[in-house]
């Protein structure tokens, strides 16, 4: 089994910040790119930022210069620093691992449960 937990959304003004966290855990042999995506009511699913395991990022035009993601590699976890935010950031925030089991399985996709991330203005 293979959990990706996210954490840290909550409610912010404008021009705040936030820190959202994602914790895999269960039978992981090596996680290989991890990513940020986002859905805001009545929109398609986007993607906020990307890391590689080497910590080569990728980042939405939207979010660039404000958001930056990171990852500890020790601790199976990615991080999404969320600064000057926006209403237009407001949207739930899904973790996304790709994840090797185990030396010759196959790399397969996990996602988190979610977390709301809202901004007023």
């Amino acid at each position: 089994q293979v959990q990706l937990v996210e954490s840290g959304g909550g409610l912010v003004q404008a021009g705040g910040s936030l820190r959202l966290s994602c914790a895999a855990s269960g039978s992981i042999f090596r996680i290989n790119a991890m990513a940020w995506y986002r859905q805001a009511p009545g929109k398609q699913r986007e993607l906020v930022a990307g890391i590689t395991s080497g910590g080569s990022t990728n980042y939405a035009d939207s979010v660039k210069g404000r958001f930056t993601i990171s990852r500890d590699n020790a601790k199976n976890t990615m991080y999404l620093q969320m600064n000057s935010l926006k209403p237009e950031d407001t949207a739930v925030y899904n973790c996304n691992a790709r994840i090797r089991r185990r030396l010759l399985d196959n790399e397969s996709d996990y996602w988190g449960q979610g977390t709301q991330v809202t901004v007023s203005s």
